[in-house]
């Protein structure tokens, strides 16, 4: 595969994505590549392509690989949002309320074990290795969104030694529809759900964190869904 020069339409959403979980202005990452910034902007909507220098400045400014760059899928959020819902939507169905931490956890599960049935993931998120988990950056931007915008219910619970926040769905996600979400996937989804619904947080998160995924990816950097092809089947999720 060539790395010299690439088109880049597939990946210019990924890097648009990347850059905004990074917090960085187009400005400030067409300096880190030595680019003008209207020669940035065009790489972010696909119509530039990237030299070998310039791509492997832009993966090393997102800690990630030219590999990962050029394998990615392009990031769903909308998708994955409602990927969020669908688990609310089991769990109120369920007479249950979920924490944030396990919340998480099912949406990885869900991502990691239909990439293992069907070789692509059902967000195109990347999910990054931190003690919190296995979980993309967006994650926590995005229950931060939706709790402002009036779409979560977050309520804190304190203990002695440690709190935790339980996440319900409001009347106004209620009416947002799963659009993006094929039946096989919603399927999926519950799949998962059923299988980990009674379990507790910290159950669900010593599985996940001993997952080959997790394990052999370094922390703090991007886990490669190609990993958890060599998990064993009854440990997929």
């Amino acid at each position: 595969m060539r790395y010299d020069v690439w088109m880049t339409t597939p990946y210019a959403a990924f890097i648009k994505h990347q850059r905004e979980i990074w917090g960085l202005s187009q400005a400030e990452v067409a300096e880190h590549t030595n680019m003008s910034r209207p020669s940035y902007v065009a790489v972010e909507k696909g119509t530039k392509e990237l030299t070998l220098a310039e791509a492997e400045v832009i993966v090393q400014l997102f800690g990630i690989t030219l590999d990962e760059l050029l394998s990615t899928q392009v990031p769903n959020v909308l998708k994955y949002k409602q990927m969020l819902l669908a688990y609310l939507r089991e769990a109120k169905a369920a007479g249950k309320v979920l924490k944030k931490t396990k919340l998480a956890k099912l949406l990885y599960l869900a991502d990691f074990s239909w990439y293992y049935k069907n070789l692509e993931s059902m967000s195109g998120m990347t999910y990054r290795k931190i003690d919190f988990g296995p979980v993309p950056d967006t994650y926590f931007r995005l229950v931060e969104e939706m709790e402002q915008s009036g779409e979560l219910n977050i309520k804190q619970i304190l203990r002695d030694d440690y709190h935790m926040y339980e996440i319900e769905e409001t009347r106004a996600s209620e009416k947002e529809t799963l659009d993006q979400l094929s039946p096989a996937e919603l399927e999926h989804i519950k799949a998962v759900w059923e299988k980990w619904q009674d379990a507790n947080t910290q159950e669900i998160v010593r599985f996940t964190h001993g997952q080959e995924p997790y394990k052999y990816a370094f922390k703090g950097d991007i886990i490669p869904y190609e990993l958890i092809t060599q998990e064993e089947p009854d440990r997929v999720y």
